[in-house]
């Protein structure tokens, strides 16, 4: 989780995962907890565990101040990395291989063991450098889902406008889960 507007979408994404026992390796950065704080209340990992069902055992938290952790080395095996919610200067420095940080390293890393990496970006309007560095992480690999949620399902709440969107990350990861409804033509 980066500092992009949309936390409600990586607590969601969060629970979804903890809850049917997927692997998750947990990386927040400083302004991912600002924005935790601001739009969930969130501040702390035990206020996340909670807010996410309290069962984190295939959860493992990492600081996104240590380059030197797991998620940092091609040989620490994964099945792929979901930055959500994801801030343009994280696209950026994904676009540009600059690995300031430890999420930023680990998608580093996806990219170049080829490994799935998705980015969920809530910017609005998007600049010319936003879009040619999506473009650019899109060239190398990544999968973009804007958190833009449709609404052909008629949504009530705000909680089904979040899954929409997570039902298209866990799709993209490959998992049998369900928690939004489908198009039905």
């Amino acid at each position: 989780m980066t500092g992009a507007s949309g936390a409600p979408y990586g607590v969601r994404l969060l629970e979804v995962l903890a809850r049917n026992k997927v692997p998750v390796q947990l990386i927040i950065s400083q302004h991912g907890w600002r924005i935790l704080a601001l739009e969930s209340g969130i501040t702390s990992d035990q206020e996340l565990k909670t807010a996410t069902g309290g069962d984190w055992s295939t959860v493992s938290v990492f600081d996104d101040g240590d380059r030197g952790a797991a998620p940092a080395s091609g040989s620490a095996r994964s099945t792929g990395m979901v930055i959500c919610p994801c801030s343009m200067g994280t696209v950026s420095a994904v676009a540009h291989g600059s690995s300031r940080s430890l999420v930023e390293r680990a998608a580093d890393v996806a990219l170049k063991e080829r490994r799935k990496l998705i980015l969920v970006p809530r910017e609005t309007p998007l600049s010319l450098i936003h879009l040619r560095n999506l473009t650019a992480v899109t060239e190398a690999g990544a999968v973009v889902i804007p958190a833009a949620p449709g609404f052909y399902h008629q949504p009530k709440t705000i909680a089904e406008l979040v899954d929409f969107i997570v039902q298209r990350i866990v799709d993209q990861m490959g998992l049998e889960i369900q928690i939004a409804p489908r198009w039905k033509g």
